[in-house]
């Protein structure tokens, strides 16, 4: 077996949380080896929106021009209930994204590159490598062409939900609860389209809508259980909703449905000695709010300043990762919490709903915390 070249960080998965990892640290001049088991561009079941705060957190890393050129500007959300529907801008002028992921993470992954990063796809890890003493040391992984070690003096996690690394090390497992799955497809032809992205909420789960560039639309369809084959499942959330089922009408959809879930993964740590968790493998629950991203690419800078912390002094830092990303994230994971527990509630959506139609101006605040306006705002 082969022993490829050791880098200073190896950062295993390319998507967002990787991609900012990895663009961070060589940009603080560390050596970085990225590898990923797809080549690039590839597609990704996703909401396809980009908010504000995850915005904001784009144009730190320098690619916001870009993604701006590519993506459809989004001022706010409509969300809908049964019997109500609040739409609102996000304050101040702030404004997120529309743009297919395959797209959005390319762009990140040419920017990691065009700093010094060392893209390897193609790359299937199977277990981490531990030296002697418990520390991990680097990932064995197969190419196409064999099985290798891939050694490095530190190593972030950032391969997905079912994180091979996270599993293997105990600090990760799908969550017993809440058990969601989701559903993904592309139409076009979707009538009573405006610029705001789309949450319609009811009383068995919700459905995203997201108009993209050239008539193109994003529908993602969440529900507390598997229902069959995707198309179906799609067809059925629409056809049976009597606020979109007109809308669909002419629709046609041009991709196939893709199926995720269980959704929720619980992490019981931040990392170990020598690795640490970003993105969805240090923990998903269900982002009902579209604020995926912003977890996952805040989520990839922390853990990139961690791991520059640990090579620079010797001293494990998965530990204050972890208190770190609680203060961080603790505050938006609660009001999704709040969130999924009323959607999870038929009587709590009507209540809301009930309450929307008489008393919109909460509700469009909520809209406002849904998008992080707070901390996409200049400082």
């Amino acid at each position: 077996m082969a022993t490829v070249i050791s880098p200073d960080v190896l950062v295993v998965g390319a998507g967002p949380a990787g991609a900012a990892a990895a663009l961070v640290l060589a940009r603080s001049g560390a050596r970085v080896r990225l590898v990923d088991r797809a080549p690039f561009p590839r597609a990704k079941l996703c909401g396809d929106t980009v908010n504000p705060g995850a915005l904001a957190i784009v144009d730190r890393l320098g690619v916001g021009a870009a993604v701006r050129r590519r993506a459809r500007p989004v001022p706010g959300m409509l969300v809908t209930g049964p019997g109500a529907a609040v739409a609102a801008d996000y304050p101040d002028g702030l404004a997120g994204a529309a743009i297919e992921r395959r797209v959005f993470d390319l762009l990140l992954l040419e920017a990691a590159v065009d700093a010094g990063v060392d893209f390897t796809p193609g790359v299937r890890v199977l277990a981490p490598v531990r030296d002697p003493d418990g520390r991990v040391a680097g990932v064995r992984g197969r190419t196409a062409a064999a099985e290798s070690i891939w050694r490095a003096r530190f190593v972030i996690a950032a391969d997905g939900r079912g994180s091979r690394l996270g599993a293997a090390l105990g600090l990760t497992r799908f969550a017993r609860s809440p058990k969601r799955w989701a559903f993904g497809a592309y139409f076009t032809d979707v009538d009573g389209l405006t610029a705001r992205g789309e949450m319609h909420v009811r009383p068995d789960g919700y459905v995203g809508i997201a108009p993209l560039g050239d008539g193109l639309t994003n529908v993602c369809v969440v529900r507390s259980a598997p229902r069959g084959e995707g198309a179906a499942t799609i067809a059925a959330a629409i056809g049976g909703d009597p606020a979109l089922r007109g809308r669909f009408a002419r629709a046609r959809r041009v991709s196939s449905a893709v199926v995720l879930g269980p959704l929720a993964v619980d992490a019981a740590a931040a990392g170990c000695p020598g690795l640490l968790l970003a993105g969805d493998a240090a923990g998903f629950i269900d982002p009902m709010t579209g604020d995926g991203l912003r977890f996952a690419l805040r989520g990839g800078e922390l853990a990139a300043h961690a791991a520059l912390a640990e090579l620079a002094n010797g001293r494990p830092a998965y530990a204050h990762l972890r208190a770190r990303r609680a203060r961080e994230f603790a505050a938006k994971r609660r009001f999704n919490r709040a969130l999924r527990t009323l959607v999870a509630s038929p009587r709590g959506v009507e209540l809301a709903a009930g309450l929307a139609a008489r008393w919109p101006a909460p509700f469009r605040r909520l809209i406002g915390i849904a998008g992080d306006v707070g901390v996409a705002r200049p400082s």
